[in-house]
């Protein structure tokens, strides 16, 4: 069945579904359907499901992904038609589920929300998750923890569509906790093995630093509008213009604080050192965590944020400088790393770096925000695809040389993988960003949004600067993608010995998800951009956001950016096209600056040093105190009473002549006092 009759197939079932079903029932079963299929896996998983047990995510991810659809293309309108909107899906959607807290004015309901910015983060994550579901089911076949990895995966697709629906901050902060969990869980799956257990461990702790700014932002919220809904906190533009200009550190305060949690989560400078060690997951985890769902969350966070960030011009110039910084230490990083998946992590950390470009040039004015958060949501929309195609065709190369992901190791594949090898380059022109493919649309936009904030409002020579650095981002990634491309697929033919003779290509169950992924990270972006106009008309309906503007091409930027696409390509082939002679000399020739970046900066011997170590000491030190000080202490309180408590053991031994003596004793006690009553 080819993609078409399935795109139809899907059409046809979300038309048929939406005939029966109510907006409130199709936003429940959103969620509803990877957590039973989650529950389900964890009560009859091991006993009963075992290999089959893919067959219950795969289910609940078609069905949430099906509602999604609806969602998207029938309720969302359909609300916006009876409300008179005529452009975009203004009205919210809204399913009350049960009250949670309700203490004085605290009141907390559980409920699902639904406007044009979750609909479109749903149909992205439930329908690249579905595909790596679908994936996984070949790749993890045979591992005994086969059950527990589709249960994770199903819990993980439950608390993302749930922080995507939440309708307030606190019902956020819960599901954006257990999104943090379920990656714990499953980057740590393998957890006999040291390095996994270690990844899951730094990845937890990482994001704590986060979330502890986001907690606080969160309380600076509660303090500032007494309610923690988004329609209360975001949906009043004179309440949120008013206090802006009564107090404009207050919001300009929430925004960082916000943000914080967003660099946790999205893996931002310098918080951004969890994200390239998450890889010792499983791979079909990496493209969960790094195309569909947790590293998204912080974008989704600020973008959803907008009407206060438009409001905090120092705190918008913050976002793009972290996201400037992030995408160029990560690209630079790229450039010099040998293990496969180790460059699509660090190419993740870029392009987040990027989305967060796209969301800081809102400081041009709220006339333009609606542009610079639609491109920052366009490239983290695109991105989706061409980065879980990219990571699946990684673990495609890893399951074929037996595990062995180190590009030194392997080369010339494109004969003996020729589904991934193609797969592969299509995610990989799409990354680089070369003409009319998806990357090629989204980055421009994010670059026009850069060039506006540096001619408009306020911090613009910080964001022509920032331009600068998007664009040198960009030769970069062309430069990097194609270099692990070339790296991989071309040159002389080398197996490493755990391959065998001859390594097989995906099967089926692995090559129709690469099939459907290359034809998306092909083709998505200029369908739902130049071509319909509608990821840009849908986005400009999300309630707090101003309709979304007419934009035309930007000739000279698609022209710049189309020239250095191609000069990083060509760059790349130059240098690693012809064969690895010119490869092994680049250690020599660049020294200092290649170890720098192969040693990816120090970034994480400089937290040791810095942060693991002190703190490793003050943990030392306050056990040494414990030991030598406050268990003597508490020992000798407890001895205390028990040394009293011997006085009368002693004295009551059963002997008649020491009875005799403490009578004596007591007799001369008497008289000694008797003597003193009458001398006084």
């Amino acid at each position: 069945m080819d993609l078409l009759n399935l795109s139809l197939l899907a059409n046809d079932a979300a038309v048929a579904a939406s005939g029966f079903l109510s907006s409130a029932d199709v936003l429940t079963l959103i969620p509803a359907a990877p957590l039973i299929a989650a529950i389900t896996i964890a009560l009859f998983g091991k006993p009963f499901l075992k290999e089959r047990s893919h067959i219950v995510t795969v289910a609940a991810l078609a069905v949430s992904f099906l509602m999604s659809l609806v969602l998207l293309f029938q309720d969302l309108p359909h609300a916006a038609a009876s409300a008179g909107e005529s452009l975009g899906y203004g009205p919210e959607i809204v399913t009350p589920l049960f009250q949670w807290v309700a203490i004085g004015n605290i009141n907390v309901q559980v409920a699902l929300r639904a406007d044009a910015i979750s609909a479109i983060m749903l149909a992205m994550v439930t329908g690249v998750s579905l595909l790596v579901a679908i994936f996984a089911s070949g790749y993890m076949h045979g591992d005994p923890g086969y059950p527990r990895f589709f249960g994770a995966v199903s819990l993980f697709v439950f608390s993302m569509c749930m922080l995507v629906l939440a309708p307030s901050f606190l019902m956020l902060f819960v599901f954006w906790e257990a999104v943090g969990l379920c990656s714990y869980l499953l980057i740590g799956f393998w957890f006999k093995k040291p390095s996994a257990a270690a990844a899951a461990k730094k990845a937890f702790v990482v994001n704590r630093i986060g979330d502890f700014g986001f907690i606080l932002g969160i309380f600076l919220i509660w303090t500032t509008f007494g309610a923690l809904d988004f329609s209360t906190v975001l949906g009043n533009p004179a309440r949120l213009q008013q206090i802006a200009t009564d107090n404009p550190s207050l919001i300009t305060t929430i925004c960082l604080l916000l943000f914080l949690g967003a660099m946790g989560k999205s893996a931002q400078f310098p918080l951004h050192v969890w994200l390239p060690d998450a890889m010792e997951g499983p791979t079909p985890v990496s493209a969960l965590i790094h195309a569909a769902t947790m590293v998204t969350a912080g974008v989704y966070m600020v973008a959803r944020c907008t009407p206060l960030f438009v409001l905090a011009p120092d705190a918008q110039l913050v976002v793009g400088s972290i996201g400037a910084a992030t995408a160029l230490i990560a690209a630079l990083t790229a450039l010099t790393q040998t293990d496969l998946k180790r460059v699509m992590a660090y190419s993740t950390v870029s392009q987040l770096g990027y989305m967060f470009m796209g969301l800081g040039a809102a400081v041009a004015g709220p006339e333009h925000a609606t542009f610079a958060v639609t491109a920052a949501m366009f490239h983290l929309f695109t991105h989706a695809y061409f980065k879980a195609l990219l990571f699946l065709a990684s673990g495609s190369v890893m399951h074929s040389m037996g595990d062995v992901i180190d590009m030194r190791r392997f080369s010339g594949l494109k004969h003996a993988l020729p589904i991934t090898h193609w797969t592969f380059a299509c995610g990989a022109a799409a990354l680089a960003g070369l003409p009319v493919l998806s990357g090629f649309w989204s980055k421009d936009d994010i670059l026009a949004a850069l060039q506006t904030a540096g001619s408009h409002g306020p911090h613009q020579q910080a964001f022509q600067i920032i331009f600068g650095v998007a664009t040198l981002t960009a030769l970069l990634t062309a430069f990097y993608t194609f270099r692990a491309y070339f790296l991989t697929f071309h040159g002389k033919e080398v197996f490493p010995e755990e391959a065998g003779h001859h390594p097989h290509d995906a099967p089926p169950a692995m090559a129709w998800p690469l099939r459907i992924l290359a034809v998306c990270a092909l083709g998505i972006g200029l369908v739902v951009g130049p071509i319909t106009h509608g990821f840009a008309n849908t986005m400009g309906g999300t309630p707090g956001l101003l309709h979304a503007e007419s934009h035309g091409f930007h000739i000279g930027l698609m022209l710049m950016s189309a020239i250095v696409a191609v000069v990083g390509v060509g760059i790349a082939y130059l240098m690693y096209g012809s064969g690895r002679e010119k490869v092994e000399s680049l250690p020599a020739k660049f020294g200092p600056l290649y170890k720098l970046s192969l040693n990816k900066f120090y970034f994480d011997e400089l937290f040791l040093g810095l942060i693991v170590l002190p703190l490793r000491g003050i943990a030392k030190l306050s056990f040494a105190i414990d030991q030598l000080v406050i268990d003597p202490l508490v020992d000798l309180c407890g001895a205390i009473p028990r040394w009293f408590s011997s006085i009368p053991k002693v004295m009551h031994n059963g002997l008649v002549s020491s009875y005799a003596y403490i009578m004596f004793a007591g007799l001369i006690v008497i008289v000694l006092f008797a003597l003193q009553v009458v001398s006084s």
